[in-house]
């Protein structure tokens, strides 16, 4: 199988090439191919893969392009992860939104909405030419934000485009270890949208065991999630959120600790991934032992703001495995391609399998994989909390679409006005102007 890696001198590519080393089953990836518009960066990641390659004389073979269309040719499955405006962008969407005393982390509030106002777009393009040169591929996509890019890419390639997300499987990873069973014999009934969703019951052999996590406040301090919450609150809800709920449940609190924190998120990863591409070329060292320092420094201080507003402490070691995102791509690669039926938690259009949203509203919820694709299963009713924060969110969401696809200004600002975390239509105003003069790819905006 031919796989595409669009966004192929990224710094997670190592991850994918990684777990296709290690599948050694019938019908496995034999190609990659990296389309990166920085060659640059794509010799570095090249270097990589090259050390991770030793040793496996059956390695997928690697090339490397910065032609989109040469990039899709043959391809079987495309994976999406770009960077519109790169990790200075990122930096610039969390300090801009930060001088308005709102948040701008990359997929929640402001910044996510303008990280998304440029990305759209680029990811529209994609998947047209997607449709046009490579009608068959699947296309996995893991840009942020994932659920936004998702549905838009699904006006164009349907149910040809799946979004995956490695945060709800390393919630129930994590849960599944506080509660002493298996993941892997559990359902996890998990469902909202990306980045805002929550796990509402962990079955047994038919019994919920959930409740029993939910009254134990040793056990709930055992992971991240039981930590950055609270027993109080968890108990409160009735259920275990995705982590990034935290920006929501302690707004306040959150964008303190950003204000109050040397550097932002963007920031710090901007620097470690700035050194990280600057040195290997010329070091004498390894380029996968600088790959791994580099990725486990990125993974300890993740989400380590919010962390400190909690009082969670450091990341458990248990917390600094990977969710596993690349694991879910390749699950769901197998799955589609040799009908290995599975059932994963991904971003799909839910054909009304979540109530309260329409079928073409792309949802984060458990479904059923084979050779057809992905099809999500029906979820019972969120509960009324959950449900107006979701369809908040989608309208958002769609608002955002709106601004992308036609190029209204007005559509833009009502995305940014309307999000809970922007407090103020005058602040979503100077927040929407100073985007637009940091960032020439919002050109396209107009009144």
């Amino acid at each position: 199988m031919r796989l595409t890696i669009l966004g192929g001198g990224g710094f997670r590519v190592p991850l994918v090439y990684r777990a296709l080393l290690a599948d050694h089953g019938k019908g496995r990836v034999t190609d990659v191919v990296l389309y990166d518009l920085d060659p640059a960066r794509t010799a570095v990641i090249r270097q990589v893969l090259a050390e991770q390659a030793a040793g496996h004389p059956d390695a997928p073979a690697v090339t490397a392009t910065t032609d989109l269309d040469e990039a899709l040719t043959g391809a079987d499955f495309v994976f999406s992860a770009i960077r519109v405006g790169g990790l200075d962008g990122r930096a610039a969407d969390e300090r801009l939104a930060l001088a308005e005393g709102v948040l701008g982390q990359e997929t929640v509030g402001a910044g996510g909405l303008a990280y998304g106002l440029r990305t759209v777009p680029v990811a529209v393009d994609i998947a047209r030419r997607v449709a046009a040169v490579a009608p068959d591929a699947w296309v996995i996509n893991f840009t942020n934000p994932a659920g936004t890019v998702t549905e838009a890419m699904s006006r164009h390639l349907g149910d040809r485009v799946i979004g995956i997300c490695d945060s709800p499987v390393g919630l129930g990873r994590r849960v599944a270890a506080a509660l002493g069973v298996d993941a892997g014999t559990a359902w996890f009934d998990y469902a909202g949208l990306n980045h805002l969703g929550w796990l509402r019951a962990v079955r047994v052999e038919g019994h919920d065991v959930l409740p029993e996590l939910l009254a134990d406040d040793a056990a709930l301090a055992s992971f991240e999630e039981g930590r950055l919450f609270g027993g109080e609150w968890l108990r409160a809800i009735g259920a275990v959120p995705n982590e990034y709920l935290h920006y929501y449940y302690f707004a306040r609190d959150a964008v303190a600790a950003a204000r109050n924190a040397e550097r932002t998120r963007g920031a710090l990863v901007l620097d470690q991934q700035r050194d990280f591409y600057a040195r290997t070329p010329d070091s004498p060292g390894s380029a996968l032992e600088a790959w791994e320092t580099t990725r486990m420094a990125r993974e300890t201080t993740y989400m380590a703001e919010n962390r400190e507003a909690a009082r969670a402490g450091e990341r458990e070691s248990c917390d600094l495995e990977s969710g596993g995102y690349e694991n879910v791509a390749l699950a769901l690669m197998r799955a589609i391609a040799h009908d290995e039926r599975t059932t994963l938690i991904l971003n799909v259009r839910g054909r009304g399998a979540l109530p309260g949203l329409d079928d073409d509203a792309v949802v984060e919820v458990p479904c059923l994989v084979d050779a057809n694709g992905a099809r999500p299963v029906a979820c019972a009713p969120l509960a009324d909390h959950q449900l107006a924060l979701v369809t908040t969110i989608k309208a958002v969401e769609r608002a955002v679409l709106e601004a992308a696809t036609t190029g209204s200004r007005p559509a833009a600002l009502r995305a940014l006005a309307t999000h809970p975390l922007v407090d103020s239509v005058t602040v979503a105003r100077r927040l929407l102007e100073r985007y637009e003069a940091r960032f020439p790819e919002l050109s396209y905006l107009r009144s």
